[in-house]
């Protein structure tokens, strides 16, 4: 684990290392910004929030490592790498801000073994305490589940980080306005795929459409609003994701309809925030299981 003393001395610091917390993009997001919690806002309501968006990045960038050596060619491999990057950098920003907000939300390891913030939430947390949507912790499958997971991810939360960049909350705005530009490159590179594989062989076909429905009942998910989305769009800071749902099905439907496909019909049982509200399949345990297996056994660890 990175030694540093507090959530944001890990991603701000000077050296040549830690300039990897940003993902890709080697400047300071947040230079210049006022990283007080707004007035009148609940510290623990806007802590919980940046742990949901911290969480659904950095599950989806765990997915994305497990590509490594698996790839179908080296610069998909780096290509995927590179995304997981970008994410990382978002859920590190994401879990400096919940714990500067609310300091309760972060595991206390031992008294005598001090643990940077961004490292406790994600390594010594269980699976009930994740807030990430179900949609990206499902097990990969082949390369076309990627992309289409990608692609379906993607697009919610570029839609998502759009809104964000009018946070009231000057943090959130400034993580939002740095991971658009990210985001809108990770949709672009899911869509191109897409259209290769909605294009290409019988196969190629066969293995996008089989990705759309598997995933497919993951999807309503994302745009169930929670009780602390609600209140905190009500103070300006959030996006209640109920409201992303027409922008996302007229982009998918414009990337889907140039190969001559569509997106499943919603199943009805996934219309409530289940992973957004901790309640996960057994496929984040396994997960959390080889992701935290090091931290947990070397918690005195430094590197």
């Amino acid at each position: 684990m990175i030694d540093h003393d507090n959530a944001y001395t890990g991603l701000l610091g000077g050296d040549d290392h830690d300039r990897w917390a940003f993902g890709g993009d080697f400047d300071d997001p947040l230079a210049g910004i006022d990283t007080s919690v707004p007035e009148g806002v609940d510290r623990a309501t806007l802590a919980r929030y940046c742990l949901m968006l911290a969480d659904d990045a950095l599950v989806s960038a765990q997915r994305l490592t497990q590509w490594c050596t698996r790839a179908p060619e080296l610069e998909e491999e780096v290509a995927l790498a590179n995304i997981g990057l970008d994410l990382l950098g978002q859920a590190r920003l994401l879990y400096a801000r919940a714990a500067a907000a609310d300091p309760a939300v972060v595991p206390t390891i031992s008294a005598s073994l001090p643990v940077p913030a961004e490292d406790a939430l994600a390594f010594f947390r269980d699976a009930a305490d994740y807030r990430n949507a179900q949609l990206c912790e499902v097990a990969n499958g082949d390369f076309a589940h990627t992309v289409v997971r990608m692609l379906i991810f993607v697009t919610w939360r570029t839609l998502l980080f759009d809104r964000l960049r009018d946070s009231a909350d000057p943090v959130l705005s400034a993580i939002a306005h740095k991971g658009l530009k990210e985001l809108t490159y990770h949709r672009d590179y899911a869509a191109r795929w897409i259209v290769v594989l909605g294009n290409g062989t019988e196969e190629s076909r066969r293995r996008t459409d089989r990705g759309l429905t598997e995933l497919a009942p993951y999807l309503a998910e994302l745009f169930a609003d929670t009780e602390d989305e609600r209140a905190l769009t009500a103070a300006g800071i959030a996006v209640e994701p109920s409201t992303l749902r027409a922008d996302f099905d007229t982009v998918m439907a414009t990337i889907l309809k140039s190969v001559g496909q569509a997106l499943p019909a919603a199943n009805s049982e996934h219309q409530r925030p289940v992973g957004h509200t901790g309640e996960h399949l057994d496929d984040l345990s396994v997960l959390l299981d080889e992701m935290q297996s090091v931290a947990r056994a070397h918690p005195e660890g430094r590197w």
